[in-house]
């Protein structure tokens, strides 16, 4: 007997017959003599709609109420799919985050997991129950409902395979596991079989929509394998994802596009020490990730500073970072919304000469001009207008991915 956690996606409770299907497929797993916690997300595109319909009644919505609204998604997905299991002569029963133990920071919208106590859910599970959890949700220290960001819900299914020891944890999506590329941009990119956590870190902090990269840093940590396999595949092993010290073959093992990110640039800093410090300690304190930073050169002790984050952090980042140049007495301020930051990735990628250059070379037999550049062990991520990100990611994939 294994004790299995699964993850599904809004994509795989999107309708009432979606839910229906994964139903089954829970029973006939659980009658293999099987134990089953499963998280569930929001049905189809629930949280969007939420988003929607709050920005049609605030301009800026409250975070703390954006939480207790996003959290009902889940909610319902975990009734729905309880009462399908029901129906097919199995014992379920739901819990919504606070419920399975789960406790967060204060952090409203993105709240970091602190501590998960499952005893309830050992304690059902010991009663033979499917345990359907809602994912994407905790409490706080101040007994608020909590969510932890967009795509959370792979962070709680990662969290709670550690917390209970699952023997496997796995998510179901709407595809056949992690390709090179996104398939729905390039439908010749490639199925990967097996990937190290590394790997599928740069490429979702990359924007590959595949896994939530918290969810990742979660299971590197604590060392939680999992697969990412099609929900309605009825054969496939999908990608598995686990720690891989040494690995043969392409250097450059898969590409990413996101599209959501935003470019913010203050001129004319001083250049003295402390001053970089200001700049990012602000924003660290608002609880914005900051991804691409690159400085110019200093020319009559002032310099440039550019950085990139994500665009739904962009009107906010914008209004903290200019009443910092205030404070520090530098010039003008930008924030170009347009761009797109392009990444190749693959363990070890930087010890294998010319593949900078190849990229590079790429892209400018592509025509798409390179505005910022950040490398790391593991990856090299460009950014470039969105206008010409695709392009581009056609570029590096044909280059290394297709050969």
């Amino acid at each position: 007997m294994s004790l299995i956690v699964q993850k599904y996606g809004g994509s795989s409770l999107a309708t009432t017959e979606n839910i229906k299907y994964v139903a089954k497929k829970i029973v006939d797993r659980k009658k293999q003599k099987n134990k089953l916690v499963v998280v569930v997300s929001a049905m189809g595109k629930t949280t969007d709609n939420l988003i929607k319909m709050a920005e049609e009644v605030h301009h800026c919505p409250p975070e703390k109420e954006m939480d207790i609204l996003l959290s009902t998604g889940e909610m319902v997905s975990v009734a729905m799919l309880c009462m399908a299991i029901e129906e097919m002569g199995e014992a379920a029963e739901g819990f919504v985050g606070h419920c399975a133990g789960i406790r967060t920071d204060n952090f409203h919208t993105k709240a970091r997991i602190q501590t998960i106590e499952p005893s309830r859910i050992i304690s059902e599970l010991k009663k033979e129950s499917i345990i359907v959890l809602a994912g994407f949700q905790g409490i706080s220290p101040d007994n608020d409902i909590t969510t932890l960001g967009r795509g959370g819900s792979d962070l709680t299914a990662v969290a709670i395979s550690a917390a209970i020891k699952a023997d496997l944890c796995e998510i179901y999506t709407d595809v056949k596991g992690i390709y090179t590329t996104d398939p729905h941009l390039l439908p010749n990119a490639r199925l990967i079989r097996e990937l190290s956590y590394e790997e599928l870190l740069e490429m979702s902090s990359a924007g590959a929509r595949v896994m939530f990269s918290r969810a990742v840093e979660f299971a590197k940590k604590y060392n939680v394998p999992f697969v990412v396999k099609s929900t309605f595949a009825e054969k496939g092993e999908g990608t598995m994802v686990k720690e891989i010290l040494l690995k043969e073959g392409a250097d450059v093992s898969a590409a990413a596009l996101d599209e959501k990110q935003a470019k913010l640039t203050i001129f004319r800093v001083p250049d003295r020490p402390g001053i970089s410090s200001r700049i990012f300690s602000s924003l660290g304190k608002a609880n914005i990730n900051v991804d691409v930073i690159v400085q110019s050169v200093s020319k009559e002790k002032y310099a440039d500073i550019s950085f990139t984050v994500n665009i739904s952090e962009a009107e906010k980042a914008f209004s903290i970072i200019k009443e910092v140049a205030k404070e520090i007495n530098a010039g003008n301020t930008s924030c170009d919304m347009e761009v797109a930051k392009l990444t190749i990735i693959g363990i070890g990628m930087m010890h294998h000469a010319g593949i900078a250059g190849k990229m590079f070379s790429a892209l400018a037999d592509a025509g798409v001009n390179i505005e910022m550049i950040s490398t790391s062990e593991t990856k090299i991520s460009c950014i470039v207008k969105r206008s010409e990100g695709k392009k581009g990611l056609k570029a590096v994939h044909r280059e290394f991915l297709e050969k």
